[in-house]
């Protein structure tokens, strides 16, 4: 009896179990009869493969949204390209030849496509499946919604059979070299959009193929692949109609110097030796044309608490102002501010040439310029985040808008929608914009205003290093390129970490300006944060 009911248990369990993966794989119990592009993707392995209800796991068509529109005259003829996301949430397209009747199909309408017979290869650079009739197309709904996506140029050039045949906006894309106020947008142009180069792609028969090139500009289209004589693909991006141009300025907005460096946990004491390295974009006689430096420390202890009304001028603990009224630097100088210290890494360290100090306060004795208590620390050590401004002028309001500003960490009080809207304002930069540029309406002001950092998309900031090993002499190297031809940053910034020595060798500087960070100052390329690679022996 015994033996019954265990074996009587081993039975059920076994029932339960292959239930459970029959669902699991299944849904409902049944096989779906659409294959996700993900997967129909997933079965070309470099050679031409006809598509069959076995080797597509029982399914037999594609459900799919319609993103080509052939009215601009600026896609491949006669391709039909789909797409989906049934699969992990994961976005893919696939391109299907169905010549003329391609163009009977516009953007949002739903799809259902018989492709069993179908041959998955690779065209021209483009996967498709060939072979496949009009009339195996059936629409079956119209005017579907489609997910706005934004995609970095560097993502594309990493993964580019990923992104293939799918639609997305190449966001706050400028061209290089600077478009003349004769350029077209007629065939190949290099686009950036701060991340790396891709390009532009319109045929010398597109119905807008004459129009101008914008200074900047989000670009929606759709992303095709050309095959290269080593077999590596080759991305293009193609709009399809004027429309998929939204311009977003017109000029550019240089900012005069961008912050560069700063070292927030000096070896020793950090009353007086926190300092912030910035590089300029142009000459500068600060006597004549002066501007001031912000900090903003968050900490829990840092008061007033709460969110900051007054935004960089809050004052108190929360923020700190240096005002640049005196000395000058070239341009592609790197200069600093901060304390009185003026050492790399506390006392005892190299001096920075008092030339390059453009503005010292020793802020553990002394208040800021116009608002900032006396402190221990300029720049929190973990935990909250910290902030630094940049901004022309000395006068600093609330409504006041910098010309640069990096973060580090989001921790704290920062931001709060309100009514009112209180936080610290951000520049148009890397990392922040001031309106979304998805959302951007020049219709409408008000869509997509984002002024303050943590709304909407400016969330992103620099992280904390290894807390866990303090009082070392981290230094916090911002490491991009920004083009001063072209009035915008064409590699974004990204965060390199160097242990600053404790002796004072004159030679040490070059440790925080020349020896890991290539500066290229000339007409055509601007100033350049190079991002070379940190020695190993002086990374901790």
């Amino acid at each position: 009896m015994k033996k019954i009911i265990i074996y009587s248990f081993v039975l059920i369990s076994i029932s339960v179990w292959m239930i459970g993966c029959k669902k699991q794989n299944y849904p409902g119990g049944e096989v779906s009869p659409y294959l996700p592009i993900f997967d129909l993707r997933g079965l070309y392995k470099g050679s031409d493969i006809t598509l069959s209800p076995e080797n597509m796991y029982g399914s037999s068509s594609i459900s799919a949204v319609v993103v080509s529109d052939h009215s601009g005259k600026n896609l491949p003829a006669g391709l039909l390209i789909v797409q989906d996301k049934k699969r992990l949430s994961q976005l893919r397209g696939i391109a299907i030849p169905i010549g003329a009747d391609a163009a009977k199909y516009v953007p949002g309408d739903s799809v259902v496509i018989n492709v069993t017979g179908g041959v998955l290869g690779r065209v021209d650079g483009i996967l498709q499946i060939k072979g496949i009739s009009p009339g195996a197309v059936n629409r079956v709904a119209q005017n579907k919604p489609i997910a706005k996506n934004r995609v970095p140029s560097s993502f594309i050039l990493a993964d580019p059979n990923k992104y293939e045949s799918t639609l997305l906006a190449i966001v706050k894309g400028g061209f290089n070299p600077l478009p003349t106020p004769t350029d077209v947008l007629s065939g190949n142009k290099t686009l950036n959009d701060g991340f790396a180069d891709i390009t532009l792609h319109t045929e010398a028969t597109a119905t807008f193929a004459n129009n101008p090139l914008q200074f900047s500009a989000n670009y929606y289209g759709i992303l095709f692949n050309k095959v290269s004589s080593t077999g590596t693909l080759i991305p293009e991006h193609r709009m399809r109609t004027a429309s998929d141009v939204i311009t977003l300025s017109s000029t550019p907005e240089i900012p005069d110097f961008i912050i560069s460096g700063w070292i927030p946990d000096p070896r020793g004491t950090n009353a007086n030796n926190n300092y912030i390295q910035f590089i300029a974009t142009r000459d500068i006689n600060f006597a004549v044309t002066p501007f001031s430096v912000v900090t903003t420390n968050n900490a829990g202890a840092s008061t007033p608490a709460g969110f900051p009304a007054n935004g960089w001028a809050t004052g108190g603990l929360r923020t700190y102002k240096f005002n640049l009224t005196t000395g000058s630097v070239r341009k592609g100088g790197y200069f600093y501010v901060g304390g009185t210290g003026r050492t790399i890494n506390s006392t005892g360290s190299t001096p920075i040439p008092t030339a390059q100090y453009i503005r010292g306060i020793n802020y553990s004795t002394t208040a800021g310029d116009g608002f900032g208590a006396i402190t221990n620390t300029l720049l929190a050590n973990s935990g909250n985040a910290y902030g630094i401004a940049a901004f022309r002028g000395t006068t600093v309001t609330a409504t006041t808008r910098p010309i640069d500003v990096v973060f580090v960490h989001n921790g704290g009080s920062l931001f709060t929608p309100g009514p009112p809207a209180q936080g610290y304002r951000i520049a148009n930069n890397d990392f922040y914009d001031v309106y979304d540029p998805l959302e951007v309406d020049p219709a409408d002001p008000n869509k997509g205003f984002q002024p303050f950092y943590l709304q909407g998309t400016n969330t992103i900031r620099f992280n904390y290093h290894d807390n866990s090993v303090a009082d070392v002499g981290w230094f916090y190297k911002a490491g991009g390129i920004y083009s001063v031809t072209l009035g915008k940053w064409v590699k974004a910034r990204d965060m390199k970490y160097l242990v600053l020595p404790k002796d004072n060798s004159p030679a040490n500087m070059s440790l925080i300006e020349d020896d890991h960070i290539a500066v290229r100052v000339n007409t055509t390329t601007g100033v350049e944060i190079g991002r070379d690679t940190i020695p190993p022996t002086r990374i901790q």
